[in-house]
């Protein structure tokens, strides 16, 4: 995936986080752009603290798709993976994870928040633990701080 499919492909998925927002969820989204790395397969939107954006895709896309399509798929996301998230795309046999923000960055601004208790745990960290070697591309310059400062505005309003 060029640098400018990253960073298209992440705007897009920042959308479909404002759009979660705006039905009054988290603010995160998720694409699985598919093999040509072009081609939106699906978009989800944050739904709860436990159905995040990208297990949630995850999970329909192994439905869907085969696993061949699927390794050579991306998963892009507005904010680095959970380790939740992160072992459910790798279930599902995606290959590649694109994020624009660090988890650890979105930790520093929700801290303790019930709604989002963040773990300390890198997707690269996640990933090293399994026998198949998912690519993953992030934290994007410039992206970065754009998708933190909406979470910055959320999670200041949620107290």
């Amino acid at each position: 995936m060029t640098e400018e499919q990253v960073r298209r492909h992440l705007r897009s998925a920042q959308a479909v986080a404002d759009a979660a927002q705006a039905a009054g969820h988290h603010p995160f989204g998720a694409l699985l752009v598919g093999p040509d790395d072009e081609t939106v397969l699906m978009t989800q939107g944050n739904v709860d603290t436990v159905r995040h954006a990208e297990s949630e895709l995850a999970r329909a896309a192994a439905q869907r798709y085969t696993p061949d399509e699927l390794w050579r798929s991306t998963l892009v996301t507005t904010v680095e993976p959970c380790a939740m998230c992160t072992a459910t795309a790798y279930w599902a046999h995606i290959g590649r994870i694109v994020y624009g923000a660090d988890e650890s960055e979105l930790r520093a601004i929700t801290g303790a928040h019930a709604e989002n208790p963040t773990l300390d745990l890198p997707c690269r960290d996640v990933l090293a633990r399994g026998q198949k070697a998912v690519e993953v591309v992030g934290p994007v310059p410039g992206l970065a701080e754009d998708i933190l400062a909406v979470h910055r505005d959320f999670w200041a309003a949620r107290g």
